[in-house]
Parts: C-alpha cells; sequence; structure tokens
C-alpha cells in the first residue's frame, strides 16, 4: 500500500522523462493517516521569559548503534519491539522522494517508486513483514525530512539523507550505507570546468542541505539560491536563471540523464554519507535496521544497487560505506 504527497509543480519544459513523471502524479494517489501529533496547548506566561542559555555547538558526529546479534526472522519480531508494532500495523512507513531520478523516483511506464534508496526501504520490509512491498512512501521535500521523523509522520527516512551534526539532535541515523560527493551541474557550452569559474554567479541547490552551507562558505562571491527540491534548481538552470546547480554526485547523476544539455563537472567539493534516519527513542529499530544492512553489505545487494543505478552515469559508482559504531 503506498501513498505521496508533493509539493513541487513541473513545468512543461521539463525533459520527455520528467514530463512523464509528471503525467503519473496528476492521476492521483490515496493517503494514508500519518500518525501525526496534535497541536500542542500553547503555556501560559505573566511576563518576559528570561533568555534562554545558547545550546553548546554541536562539533562531533557520532556513529550509530551496533545490532545486536543475529537478526528474527521475518514475521517474527521481538513482542513489545518497534519492529513488532510495524509488523502489526502490516506495513513499514518510508519517507522518500519520488523526483530524484534513479535514486528515489516514480518510474513512468509502472507508476512504482524506485532507484538506490528505495532498493535499501525494500529490503528492510522485506526484513520486518516478510513482503518487500509492504510499505507505505511518503514524499518529502529535503527540508521536511527530519521533521518527519520528529513529529513521527514516518518509521524512517531514506532519501539521500546526509548524516550531520546539527540533524543528530533530532534524529538517530543508521550506519552510513553509500558516501557521494557534492559536485556542480551546469549546460555542455558553458565553459565551467571548476567551482572557481562560477565566481560571483548564481548557483542552485535545495533548501536546508548541507550543500547550500558549503556553497556558501566558499571565498568565491557566489550568489546562492535554494529551491524545495533540486528539480525546481534545474528549471532555473534551464531557464537562464542561474548558472549552476550544485548537489551530490548521485542526484545529478540522474538529471543530467535526463537532461543531455547538461553535464556534471569539477572536483568533489564536500564528501557525504548517506544514512537511515529514524527516532531517537527507538534504538532497538535502529539496531534491527543497522543489522539489514550488514547483510546487505555482506551478501554484495549494496554494491550491487549502486552498480545497477550509477553505473554508465558516473565516471565511479559511489562506494558502499563500511558500518562503523559507536558502541
Amino acid at each position: 500500500m503506498t501513498g505521496h504527497e508533493t509539493r513541487s509543480r513541473p513545468s512543461s519544459r521539463l525533459p520527455l522523462i520528467a514530463l512523464a513523471v509528471a503525467g503519473v502524479l496528476a492521476l492521483g494517489s490515496l493517503l494514508l493517516p500519518d500518525g501525526g501529533p496534535s497541536a500542542a496547548v500553547p503555556a501560559t506566561t505573566t511576563g518576559a521569559p528570561a533568555a534562554a542559555p545558547a545550546p553548546p555547538a554541536c562539533s562531533e558526529v557520532r556513529e550509530s548503534l551496533r545490532p545486536t546479534g543475529p537478526l528474527p526472522a521475518p514475521g517474527a519480531m521481538p513482542p513489545g519491539s518497534t519492529m513488532a508494532a510495524i509488523a502489526a500495523r502490516g506495513r513499514l512507513i518510508a519517507g522518500v522522494d519520488q523526483g530524484k531520478y534513479l535514486a528515489g523516483y516514480r518510474n513512468p511506464i509502472t507508476g512504482q517508486i524506485e532507484g538506490s534508496d528505495i532498493d535499501i526501504v525494500h529490503r528492510i520490509a522485506a526484513a520486518i513483514l516478510g513482503d518487500p512491498n509492504a510499505v507505505q512512501f511518503v514524499v518529502l521535500d529535503i527540508a521536511d525530512r527530519a521533521n518527519a521523523v520528529r513529529d513521527r509522520r514516518v518509521d524512517m527516512v531514506v532519501n539521500s539523507f546526509t548524516v550531520t551534526c546539527a540533524r543528530q539532535e533530532n534524529v538517530e541515523f543508521s550506519s552510513a550505507y553509500t558516501t557521494v560527493s557534492q559536485r556542480m551541474l551546469v549546460p555542455v557550452d558553458s565553459g565551467v570546468r571548476e567551482v572557481e569559474d562560477l565566481a560571483g554567479q548564481r548557483v542552485c541547490t535545495s533548501e536546508g542541505s548541507t550543500t547550500e552551507d558549503v556553497l556558501r562558505a566558499l571565498p568565491l562571491g557566489l550568489q546562492v539560491s535554494t529551491r524545495a527540491g533540486i528539480p525546481d534548481c534545474v528549471l532555473d538552470l534551464q531557464h537562464g536563471r542561474v548558472e549552476a546547480v550544485s548537489s551530490d554526485d548521485v542526484i545529478l547523476a540522474g538529471l543530467a540523464a535526463q537532461d543531455p544539455q547538461t553535464e556534471i563537472v569539477g572536483r568533489a567539493l564536500d564528501n557525504s554519507r548517506y544514512a537511515v534516519g529514524m527516532q531517537p527513542g527507538q534504538p532497538d529499530l535502529v539496531r534491527f535496521v543497522n543489522g539489514v544492512l550488514e547483510q546487505a553489505r555482506a551478501d554484495g545487494s549494496l554494491a550491487a544497487s549502486n552498480q545497477k543505478w550509477f553505473a554508465g552515469h558516473l565516471d565511479q559508482v559511489p562506494p558502499v560505506a563500511p558500518a562503523v559504531y559507536r558502541d
């Protein structure tokens, strides 16, 4: 069973595959309850509150939680566990994207959401419920991923979710499953080879992403604009409103595959690790997901998924990240 919600609007000038995706989305879908919390009642105050001390700066990313022994058999989750509650519901609720071709996108032929991130969702669903398709997909904007976890709208987010210290204030991450590099997408005739060629020019990236911080920190006077999603940035590029789009190479690979008038250029501006985002109060689920990822590393399915989706689209297929734990 699936459900989705979208926030961006397609343009009539998108490449063919993007138009096909938009056509599928226009057919409509069934939205299932998301289990969001009710509105909180504001506290009554009698005067101006004292200024709270500034929280200490977040300076170190912590690693994930180690799996505890062999995985239980699908459909036989430990009583009282988070996984047992998911199994009783009959479906895994996963926050994903449907607009990142190759990583997480809606196939215009089948109508199904597919990609490297989606392969991981199916594997986790199979491990808990015995059925890889027992998934309700909730489509999220980049900036809404941590909020969806915090507000318990989803069981987990598998959506090009980079592990950062700041995000760990509200999200517990699995071990990383792949390593990606931040690069640039430009028109093929732009003459841009490295980010220095864009000094003082306009560059777009997704709102709330780590790439925005990297771009703003460069001493090049870049005019950085943000959009809800990278496909919106590509529309700006196609209409001449920006000179480049910057994001992770796996995301740019899908965009370049859809629009042959663009290309990926430049050295890596940053390296990031993607992981599954979950609620901090559910360590049993985090350890379980890490066990699923351990199996996927060992049997080669993580590497095979990256090879399937990105070979031929990137000069180097993103490597599987090794597991590192804090306990």
